[in-house]
């Protein structure tokens, strides 16, 4: 028997699983980050449960895009723990290649980023010694003309 009156129950907003509700209620796009999703498949190779050629598969064009544009980390690979990792950016969206385009420096990002269309950055860690490759986050690029018209 109740002494107190039942509590409420809690009736939350709706959620639409759509790209649409990945944008803010004030229309912004957000960034996505895959860092929780890197901590799980490192721990599941140390643990045995994921074969090192599962992980250690980077495209050749990943490879030599670290190689020769990436930007230098000071992480070292959490897989072979032999060499740091760097960075590659590869940039989606209309007007682009099918394959992206991989931005190599600021001022190409600057560029991009000024562009009306709505971009999507993809920033990707590569070790050029084992081949491991992880999507670090994907961040919104581009869309100034969207962005300023939502503002009025």
């Amino acid at each position: 028997m109740w002494t107190f009156p039942p509590p409420e129950p809690v009736v939350s907003a709706p959620m639409a699983f759509t790209v649409g509700a990945l944008r803010g209620s004030d229309g912004s796009r957000g960034l996505i980050d895959h860092r929780l999703a890197r901590r799980m498949l490192i721990s599941q190779v140390k643990k045995g449960r994921v074969p090192l050629d599962q992980v250690c598969d980077a495209h050749p064009e990943l490879i030599r895009a670290a190689r020769n544009v990436g930007t230098q980390t000071s992480t070292c690979c959490p897989i072979c723990e032999e060499a740091d990792l760097k960075l590659v950016t590869y940039v989606f969206g209309p007007r682009l290649s099918a394959q992206g385009r991989c931005v190599s420096t600021a001022k190409e990002m600057r560029q991009l980023n000024d562009r009306a269309e709505e971009l999507s950055a993809y920033v990707v860690e590569a070790c050029v010694e084992c081949r491991w490759n992880h999507l670090l986050r994907v961040i919104p690029v581009g869309g100034r003309r969207a962005a300023s018209r939502a503002s009025r």
